[in-house]
């Protein structure tokens, strides 16, 4: 039986830790920050829900805290695997380390070293001793990385092959507060405007007791809380950044990214931010030499007609073929790989 120690603070962090954990033994043990689905966590993830630069400050102390106390799991734990979040992981493993902790340390989606902040990469390096990676083209940022393969081909059950016009429109808001406050009354006036049409709003299952004080009236929507079948039944959607466009991508559903935030975060971004584009797909087609897949409308552009002459006028036969070219290029899934990973520095 083997101890793993895990800091898993996203929801998303923990749709990718639940593929890894089928790999696992059922007698390995974890403990750490994690869904508490998974077991019993010394913190749950959702104590760390926040949004923008503002909202992380708040979380100082508490992260601090938590460091000391993972810190000190960690001597007992035969592997560390730390996923995403680097604004706590990074200094986690450091504590780790400093501590002259033994315990192999696994970096699980790491930092977007080639989006911003580029000093991270060195010290995901230096902290780290296995570092996997999503993306092929993040072996220039992380020389010492492994390309695991991309998380959302374990994840995504839905594929289209053609385009056809289903009767549905998705709208995704986002999961955390502040961007759904942004979004929710622009999206509102879209679906009010879409004929004919049913529109789905999709709603993460962590919010679902709390959609009329978060999401104010929903009446023109269907609530729906499964994101990639959502996508797959539209025929097209209205996406806030993250990783939900490059799920829609995977899965060939035509999109418009929308993001609003604060205008501070926005200031602080636009500063440090070093990649042309918002949206994952986006990025990837930049760095493989290939025209921008989907349309992205960022803060003042963020309006009822944008998004709509974007759903007007998308070439959603164009956009599905670019989506094949994107599932060739990530290749395979990667929770195998990461449990393999795990199982080979466990001392067992």
């Amino acid at each position: 039986m083997g101890k793993i120690l895990i800091s898993s603070l996203e929801p998303s962090a923990n749709l990718h830790l639940a593929e890894i954990l089928k790999h696992l033994s059922k007698n390995d043990e974890i403990m750490g920050i994690f869904d508490e689905r998974f077991g019993t966590p010394f913190m749950k993830s959702s104590e760390f829900s926040a949004m923008g630069f503002i909202g992380v400050a708040r979380l100082y102390l508490k992260a601090k805290k938590a460091i000391t106390h993972m810190t000190q799991l960690a001597k007992k734990a035969d592997a560390v695997l730390l996923i995403d979040s680097p604004a706590f992981n990074l200094p986690l493993a450091k504590a780790i380390k400093n501590a002259n902790i033994k315990t192999p340390i696994t970096y699980y989606i790491l930092p977007k070293a080639w989006a911003w902040r580029p000093s991270r990469a060195k010290k995901v390096q230096k902290f780290c001793d296995n570092l996997a990676s999503i993306f092929p083209f993040e072996k220039d940022i992380y020389p010492s990385s492994i390309y695991v393969g991309n998380p959302l081909l374990d994840e995504l059950k839905f594929q289209k092959t053609s385009f056809k016009e289903s009767g549905k429109i998705a709208f995704l808001p986002g999961s955390r507060k502040a961007e759904i406050s942004s979004l929710m009354p622009i999206y509102r006036d879209v679906a009010k405007q879409i004929k004919d049409k049913q529109k789905l709003l999709v709603v993460p299952p962590f919010l679902t007791n709390n959609i009329d004080e978060i999401y104010g009236d929903v009446s023109d929507f269907v609530i729906v809380h499964d994101t990639p079948k959502a996508l797959y039944e539209s025929e097209f959607a209205f996406i806030c950044s993250g990783t939900a466009t490059l799920e829609a991508a995977l899965i060939g559903t035509a999109f418009v990214l929308c993001f609003k935030a604060k205008a501070i975060d926005i200031c602080i971004a636009r500063q440090l931010v070093s990649v042309k584009h918002a949206g994952l797909a986006n990025i990837i087609f930049d760095f493989t030499g290939q025209d921008a897949l989907h349309t992205e409308l960022i803060q003042e552009q963020v309006t009822p007609k944008a998004l709509l002459d974007d759903y007007y006028n998308c070439d959603k036969e164009k956009f599905l073929k670019s989506c094949i070219n994107l599932r060739e290029y990530l290749g395979s899934g990667s929770s195998k790989n990461v449990a393999e990973i795990l199982k080979n520095n466990k001392l067992l």
